[in-house]
């Protein structure tokens, strides 16, 4: 078992009538797994859920995020000027296939014409190597961190109406997706654009790591994705 310090701050500190507590959690607990403990144990925290951000010792997490013994996890409710732009959408890390249609849906709106869509797929040969799979792996709470930045800047950058991105990790075949970004505008160009721009990015900045498998052995590439043409559909 691993002692942590527990803080709650704001609304969430109100609902549960303190601050701070002290708990004993199992080894590989997730701070997911701790925030749903607190809401069986304060029910009131439970109308919380979808907006609450996680933090440990001062460093934001996602809720897979394991802390260990000594560690300080913080529940964190909305700041002022904190919530994310309306054009921000989903923003995903998976271990599982990625469906192009989900990240549609999560973009659709009537204000839109055009939706851009990216999908960095996995090609059967590179720089002369028959490739049999690749494997990505990622700082995840950063990822996650610099894609949702990512996310905010395609919206301040271009005239869209909403973005969502997915980008797998762990072992992907051929042929198989490991990132895609759909972008909803008025018109195609500020989709294209903006899809474009965030495909950029997310192979500059973001902690995503390839490694390619290919016949006769394994190499880590520095690059991330695929380079597949852009993909849309408009209304006019």
């Amino acid at each position: 078992m691993n002692r942590m310090t527990i803080k709650l701050f704001a609304t969430l500190r109100e609902r549960a009538c303190m601050g701070e507590l002290d708990r004993e959690f199992p080894d590989g607990v997730t701070v997911d797994e701790i925030w749903r403990g607190l809401v069986a144990e304060f029910p009131d925290l439970g109308g919380h859920h979808d907006s609450v951000a996680f933090a440990v010792n001062h460093e934001y997490v996602g809720g897979d995020y394991r802390p260990r013994a000594g560690d300080e996890v913080a529940f964190i409710p909305p700041v002022s000027g904190g919530s994310e732009p309306a054009w921000a959408g989903t923003v995903k890390i998976v271990k599982h296939k990625i469906d192009l249609e989900e990240l549609q849906r999560a973009v659709a709106d009537p204000r839109s014409g055009a939706t851009a869509t990216f999908a960095g797929t996995t090609r059967i040969e590179n720089a002369g190597r028959r490739v049999t799979q690749l494997e990505y792996e990622a700082y995840e709470p950063m990822a996650l961190s610099e894609m949702r930045k990512i996310a905010r800047a395609a919206g301040e950058r271009f005239t869209i109406v909403r973005i969502a991105i997915t980008h797998r990790i762990g072992l992907v075949d051929i042929g198989e997706t490991s990132v895609a970004i759909a972008v909803s505008a008025a018109h195609r160009a500020e989709a294209f654009d903006a899809c474009r721009f965030a495909i950029d990015r997310i192979k500059e900045i973001v902690p995503i790591w390839k490694k390619e498998y290919f016949e006769g052995g394994e190499l880590w590439v520095g690059c991330q994705t695929s380079h597949p043409p852009l993909s849309h559909s408009h209304a006019k």
